[in-house]
């Protein structure tokens, strides 16, 4: 029996052994690798059941194939081709440039762009247009929840669906894990086409539960787009009960708060780009190669005037898109470029802060330079341990001069960044690794004063339901305990 026991410790030390060549061998950032290392070591046997679920290294897996993809592109560049008198800004043609070289991300002028800043307005447009819609509906999404607001979209999708518009929804079925699969069934029933995106299937895919698509993408018969931070979800317009202190009259009140985003609804050629965008995703879960004409109609500003006359847009665009099959990390790239290039603010807003040392350098250096750096996370997020992980990055930007503002009116999953009232970027990324490194995301990097006013008065309003986190506390009389506890969150941080 003794031998038994010697066998089993033997097969356990080469199985340790061996995951930590393998880590080692697929040259990550030092501290993700000395992360997992710290994990399989001091984690016995839990250690190891993290690394085969969260921590194997698919990036380099090939999941769509390059000739694939320049037939989903073309479409998009030719349209690109005849725009004319395109003038892009001078002192974000580096910027375009690296995006579009690197990302086929092509810059688009003429955009019409609405922002939501609550979901009460964003699902009321997006049920306004789903039901304008006369070709076809592209929806994807992180959660589409089976609650009533979910029904209600799924509804509308079905009533689309029924009267012949083509209708595709792509799903991500880690973040659909607790919806009943009888609400999607019930969609396909009805004609609609639904994937779940990498579906999580044990033992043959289990490594990738880690790479996740969280884009929130639609398309409305090719004219107009929403991109940004929203789910298909209740807590977006119903949220919950929160018992709380009033500030100014120092009673406890109980209030009902709904989670905060934002959302943006586009007209114009950027349409294309999230349309690409999609297209991409569903060749990856459908096989279907999609180019045709008619998902890339006309998209002018002339165009939309004859229309509607009163039609508008002066916003050139981007549509940005990482993934962690992706050669560069794009959104991360552009975030530190924005940063390094900034002259007067950049303000940003992430619901997790766990940056990477790429984008953190580059905070502290604009910081440290004199640009006006402003940081807005929320005063409590909706998992622990992200939190917990996040406040030593906090305190660090802090020491460099960003200001750091806490949102107190419930939980803020906006995504979003605006500079020098010349820029702004809106989408689903989050300022942590996981969103840079192993998510699928979209971002739309906006180029226009415009715009950038408009998404800085977002900012500013919120600023007005937060408090500076040298006011929330002392930073310099924490208790040693915290700070103990918060530092050995962070080196878990690249694994969050």
């Amino acid at each position: 029996m003794i031998y038994v026991h010697w066998l089993i410790l033997t097969t356990y030390i080469l199985a340790i052994v061996v995951t930590m060549v393998t880590v080692l061998m697929d040259h990550r950032q030092p501290a993700k690798t000395m992360a997992w290392m710290l994990v399989l070591v001091f984690l016995p046997v839990v250690g190891i059941v993290l690394y085969f679920f969260f921590g194997q290294n698919t990036r380099k897996e090939r999941l769509i194939s390059q000739q694939s993809l320049d037939q989903l592109t073309k479409r998009s560049m030719l349209e690109f081709a005849e725009q004319k008198n395109l003038l892009l800004p001078e002192n974000h043609q580096a910027l375009i440039k690296l995006f579009a070289s690197q990302n086929w991300a092509l810059p688009f002028k003429d955009n019409e762009v609405d922002i939501f800043t609550d979901g009460y307005h964003f699902f009321q447009a997006l049920l306004q247009e789903i039901a304008k819609a006369r070709s076809h509906i592209h929806l994807d999404t992180y959660i589409f929840c089976d609650d009533a607001l979910g029904y209600l979209v799924a509804d509308a999708l079905i009533a689309k669906a029924q009267s012949g518009v083509e209708v595709r929804v792509i799903y991500d079925d880690v973040g659909c894990w607790d919806v009943d699969g009888s609400f999607f069934e019930r969609m396909r029933d009805a004609g609609i086409e639904v994937h779940a995106f990498m579906p999580v299937k044990f033992p043959a895919f289990t490594s990738k539960v880690n790479y996740r698509n969280h884009r929130k993408l639609c398309v409305i018969d090719g004219k107009v787009g929403f991109i940004g931070g929203m789910n298909i979800a209740t807590r977006y317009v119903q949220g919950k009960e929160k018992v709380s202190k009033n500030r100014l009259t120092k009673k406890r009140e109980t209030v009902r708060t709904a989670w905060r985003d934002t959302h943006l609804r586009i007209r114009g050629g950027a349409v294309y780009g999230i349309q690409r965008a999609f297209l991409v995703d569903w060749y990856f879960v459908d096989r279907t190669l999609i180019s045709n004409r008619r998902y890339y109609p006309d998209n002018s500003l002339t165009a939309r005037k004859a229309d509607s006359p009163s039609a508008v847009g002066d916003s050139i665009i981007q549509i940005v898109t990482s993934s962690p099959i992706a050669k560069w990390p794009d959104i991360m790239q552009g975030y530190v470029r924005i940063l390094l290039e900034a002259r007067k603010y950049v303000y940003m807003e992430t619901p997790y802060f766990l940056p990477t040392e790429p984008v953190l350098f580059a905070m502290r250096t604009a910081a440290l330079a004199g640009v006006d750096v402003r940081l807005m996370v929320p005063a409590r997020t909706d998992a622990k341990f992200v939190e917990w992980a996040s406040r030593s990055y906090v305190h660090e930007t802090v020491e460099a001069g960003v200001k750091v503002y806490l949102y107190q009116a419930g939980f803020n999953h906006s995504k979003l960044l605006v500079s020098d009232d010349t820029l702004c970027s809106c989408g689903s990324a989050n300022v942590d690794f996981r969103s840079f490194e192993n998510n699928f995301e979209s971002n739309a990097f906006i180029y226009g004063r415009d715009m950038a006013l408009r998404m800085k008065t977002v900012f500013m309003q919120d600023v007005g339901q937060s408090v500076l986190l040298e006011d929330a506390e002392d930073l310099n009389r924490r208790p040693f305990v915290k700070r103990l506890w918060e530092s050995a969150m962070r080196m878990l941080a690249p694994l969050l």
